[in-house]
């Protein structure tokens, strides 16, 4: 494997030192919410990021995610994520992502994501990146994507409670 891999593997792997959570944002088109968009840091002279979402169909009928652009990339595609052999396996989703009624669809590290490729500036932490989503049905909607750390695995998570804590605590 080429230096570059390595160092790229190495940075997923790094953990999520020094990420900042991500302010929520949700937009809503048509029959989906959209939420928790963010992106992997990547400096001057990367060429690919990652970028994550959820998307939530409130409606009766499915919708799918079929591409996306941004100013950044000279393309974005939908990607799946795998492990194979003990090395990561990037497959291109085609004919898009299909967000059935009343799903949620969680675009995340080791799953889907959006593949930018062909970077044409970096990303750097802390700022916002806009680009533009386009679903089957809902359109085209424009998303601003918070930029984190280059090993973050997202948002901080609201607090979920543990078995252990079942509000049942002995005194």
């Amino acid at each position: 494997m080429k230096l570059g891999t390595y160092l790229l593997i190495s940075m997923f792997l790094v953990g999520t030192l020094n990420s900042l959570p991500a302010q929520s944002q949700e937009v809503k088109a048509g029959d989906l919410l959209i939420s928790q968009p963010w992106s992997r840091a990547a400096p001057k002279g990367a060429e690919t990021a990652s970028s994550y979402l959820t998307i939530e169909n409130k409606g009766a009928s499915a919708d799918r995610l079929v591409g996306a652009s941004a100013d950044v990339a000279e393309k974005i595609q939908i990607e799946q994520i795998s492990m194979s052999g003990g090395g990561m396996l990037v497959s291109p989703v085609d004919g898009g992502l299909a967000i059935s009624p009343g799903a949620k669809v969680v675009l995340a590290p080791g799953g889907h994501r959006l593949g930018l490729q062909k970077l044409k500036s970096a990303l750097k932490k802390g700022t916002k990146v806009p680009m533009t989503l386009e679903f089957e049905k809902a359109g085209k909607v424009a998303v601003a994507f918070e930029v984190l750390s280059p090993a973050a695995k997202g948002p901080a998570a609201p607090k979920a409670s543990t078995p252990a804590d079942d509000g049942k605590t002995k005194k």
